[in-house]
């Protein structure tokens, strides 16, 4: 019976995605008239307008700006979260436990009670419009930091000890001892913070004014607003922005899995 019930529950999921592949190589007329997931009359028409830098909905170009912004934010986040675990749990500081509680109590908090402060943030900035007010904003999230604070919590006091008594600095022991150990949970932690800043649609809406420098998630509405009379070619949109997403997590889901299970004993 877990096996039946896990078999519909990935049916489930699975269905609409090969529904949407299947769409996508498919004529205006046969989505109407065919609702099989095998076109009659398979053709890559509907890809061809997409494949462009320019023009009013440059695909091409928001799918770079997609992968220059999730992939910066996903480094950076990394380096920062760890550099912050690292501190609060192996380090001895005077507020630790207060600072640790502030990060906690933010995930609490709704995402768009951020929205203007760091509109505000950036605008000062001046980087409205552009693609670093995307990357700055997700740099300072207190996930990242918890989710890592678990790993370096667990890791015995004996290897920073040993590295301790053969003259290792704390940055040393930071980056020979401790990352190393981590590289699951940074690897991990690296993963979600890319596919959680490719699907961000929200926050380039308020930033972005240029139709060139939207991300791939944010100019989906305009494509499908651009080809109302052509389904074919929303469908592929969504199939170019989805693609690299579910290949990503594909390849990562046993690391995902088991890093957050080792979050939750260690913890």
């Amino acid at each position: 019976m877990s096996y039946i019930g896990l078999t519909l529950l990935a049916l489930a999921i699975v269905l609409p995605l090969l529904s949407l592949l299947s769409a996508s190589f498919k004529s205006p007329f046969e989505v109407q008239t065919n609702a099989s997931l095998i076109p009659e009359d398979p053709t890559f028409a509907a890809y061809l307008p997409l494949l462009s830098f320019d023009g009013p909905t440059p695909v091409l170009r928001w799918f770079m700006n997609s992968v220059i912004v999730s992939t910066t934010s996903a480094v950076l986040s990394v380096v920062f979260a760890a550099l912050a675990a690292f501190a609060l749990t192996r380090m001895r500081f005077r507020g630790r436990g207060l600072v640790f509680g502030v990060l906690v109590a933010t995930l609490f908090v709704p995402g768009f009670v951020f929205l203007i402060p760091n509109f505000v943030t950036v605008d000062r900035l001046g980087l409205l419009d552009s693609l670093p007010a995307l990357i700055l904003p997700s740099l300072g999230g207190a996930f990242g930091v918890i989710f890592l604070s678990g790993f370096f919590a667990g890791l015995p006091k004996e290897l920073e000890e040993a590295a301790s008594i053969d003259g290792a600095n704390q940055w040393r022991i930071f980056i020979s001892v401790m990352l190393p150990q981590a590289q699951g949970a940074l690897s991990t932690l690296l993963v979600l913070s890319f596919l959680g800043a490719w699907n961000d649609l929200l926050w380039p809406t308020y930033v972005i004014f240029d139709t060139n420098n939207l991300t791939l998630t944010a100019g989906l509405p305009l494509l499908q607003s651009a080809h109302l009379g052509n389904l074919p070619a929303a469908m592929a949109g969504s199939v170019i922005s989805a693609v690299p997403v579910l290949v990503v997590f594909v390849l990562a889901q046993r690391k995902i899995v088991e890093s957050v299970a080792n979050v939750g004993l260690k913890g």
